[in-house]
């Protein structure tokens, strides 16, 4: 790493650091029912008139299962329109283009993926969605599945701060509120700023130019930056062109490249104040915080250690090793840039990318996968971050329980067998359905069909689909070919899975936890701060990713790491 490339990751650190509160203490308003925001006078109205209009009672809560059956019933009529968009895109209006409807199981796929807020993409968005699809089949989703992402964590947040409830607050006002005091607002700042950076926003046709060459090339169109914004800070991923944020027109300046990497993280690590602030114990937040950032730094590092380092087989061929890893990645971001964009769209759920992970290096590769496989709890996704991150502090404080001999407590409640049993439902199951539909497909026809490698960076092919489908990210490895009937289907289920296979036993959690009556701390009450806990979450964390997915992790990156110091190509 150079001393530019340091002083770049201090100053993002340091600018992460210093909106953490203020955004957090923002949300504290936003996720009040009742708070008062500095957009009241424009956007209460808006938001009084919702209500009524939905017959929404703002002070009438609910309980875990009526909270939770509003997202599912919620996400199924948004499935159900998409698929709808999707398939009758030719003949829908803001189409210059004339782009046909999608075929069923690509329109299944994708209406899934962006209900999931994964937004894989199996095809490439200028050749495939019309204007309209964009807009209001997917862009539509980016809001909604974002900001259903940050209620389920408030309304786990609420379980834990509250004491003998029945109520977690309301999922209609949580989705109104944050959608419109917080996504609405901040997407339209973003957005003129990405314009002014030099993203496109219009409805025209796609422009043809000849190049100096004499050959003609198509020029996509279309509104981009109000896609990206929304794309980035809801960590929804997913690119208006298929190059994603490696093309000029989704990120044209280092200086987008820069607040498109800090605004993945903004709400995200703002949601661990808001945890702090409702506990009452902001020491508690802090923890959680430093826990996260721990794991992404460390993982940065890694991967820019092993980026820069190169191609052992490109040096034997007689390639400077100062030059490392540029193999799919843009100039314009280098080594660090394009390392430090692959640890923070994995680390969160968003898996936009401006270089393509394929080309990475074995262990380079394997960071990217490995965040995902955590279960995107470095920082994560906003909302699934925070609450992926506490099933393991709830698993923390329950081993340390037993280390002393000692009931288990957090922050004043017992942590009892109801409570690590839906902790650890939520991580068996992400992890059977990686490694169950990955091994599916290395056995089978279709499944090796897709791939474009052979031997071990294949399997990391197929693994980081798979992980990154389940884990609601999005990103690939790029060398698979998905666009099957079998991929886009089976991906469909497993983000289906890592969805709401995940937010049913958390909100059953919320329940539980809201239900308990809170004792004060005593002598023996292990406390949930200070580096003592930071340092045994951060270990939960790694020891239960390195159990669940090291045997995978070895026959994929690990073995092509070794064999590519042999000399071996795949």
């Amino acid at each position: 790493m150079h001393a530019t490339d340091w002083i770049q990751f201090a100053l993002f650190l340091g600018l992460l650091t210093l909106i953490t509160k203020p955004l957090g203490l923002y949300l504290m308003q936003v996720l009040d029912a009742n708070g008062r925001t500095w957009l009241d006078p424009v956007i209460r109205p808006a938001e009084k008139l919702t209500y009524k209009l939905l017959g929404i009672d703002p002070q009438r809560e609910q309980g875990w299962k009526q909270y939770t059956f509003a997202i599912l019933a919620l996400s199924l009529v948004g499935v159900v329109f998409t698929y709808a968009i999707l398939r009758l895109q030719g003949v829908l209006s803001w189409n210059p283009q004339g782009l046909p409807g999608l075929s069923n199981h690509l329109a299944f796929n994708t209406a899934v993926s962006f209900t999931t807020n994964t937004n894989w993409q199996s095809y490439g968005g200028e050749a495939t969605m019309s204007y309209f699809a964009q807009m209001v089949g997917l862009t539509f989703h980016n809001f909604v599945s974002a900001a259903a992402g940050i209620a389920i964590a408030a309304a786990l947040v609420r379980g834990i701060a509250r004491s003998s409830v029945k109520t977690l607050g309301n999922f209609w006002v949580d989705l109104t509120r944050i959608t419109y005091y917080l996504l609405l607002p901040t997407c339209s700042v973003f957005a003129i700023f990405l314009v002014s950076q030099g993203m496109i926003q219009n409805f025209d046709a796609y422009t043809k130019a000849t190049t100096l060459e004499g050959a003609v090339q198509v020029i996509a169109q279309g509104p981009m930056a109000s896609q990206v914004a929304i794309k980035m800070l809801g960590t929804n991923g997913g690119g208006f062109m298929n190059a994603n944020a490696s093309h000029p027109f989704e990120n044209p300046t280092p200086l987008s490249n820069f607040v498109q990497m800090l605004s993945i993280f903004s709400i995200g690590s703002a949601l661990t104040y808001y945890l702090g602030r409702m506990v009452k114990n902001q020491a508690h937040g802090w923890a959680v915080w430093a826990a996260m950032m721990l794991l992404f730094i460390g993982g940065v590092l890694v991967c820019a250690h092993f980026e820069a380092a190169g191609n052992p087989i490109h040096q034997q061929l007689g390639i400077d090793a100062a030059d490392g890893n540029m193999e799919g990645k843009e100039v314009r971001f280098g080594i660090f840039n394009s390392s430090l964009f692959a640890t923070i769209t994995t680390a969160a759920s968003c898996g936009a990318v401006n270089s393509m992970h394929d080309s990475f290096t074995a262990i380079g590769g394997l960071v990217p996968l490995f965040m995902i496989e955590l279960g995107e709890v470095v920082i994560g996704g906003v909302g699934a971050g925070l609450y992926g991150m506490l099933i393991f502090v709830i698993l923390a404080v329950f081993i340390a329980g037993l280390m002393v001999g000692r009931t288990p407590e957090y922050l004043g409640k017992k942590i009892q067998a109801k409570e690590v049993k839906l902790a650890m439902l939520t991580l068996l199951v992400l992890t059977l359905s990686i490694l169950g539909f990955t091994a599916w497909a290395s056995v089978s026809e279709w499944g090796v069909a897709g791939l474009n490698n052979a031997g071990p960076h294949g399997f990391s092919e197929m693994l980081y689909a798979y992980s990154s489908a389940t884990g609601n990210n999005g990103s690939a490895f790029a060398g698979l070919t998905a666009n099957t009937p079998w991929y886009n289907t089976t991906l469909g289920f497993a983000m289906l899975i890592g969805r709401f296979l995940m937010i049913v036993p958390i909100m059953a959690l919320a329940g539980s936890l809201g239900a308990k009556q809170a004792s004060p701390p005593s002598a023996g009450t292990f406390p949930v701060h200070g580096a003592t806990f930071t340092f045994l979450l951060i270990g939960i964390v790694l020891l239960i990713g390195a159990l669940n997915f090291l045997p995978a992790l070895a026959l994929g990156p690990i073995v092509e790491h070794f064999l590519t110091l042999k000399g071996d190509l795949f």
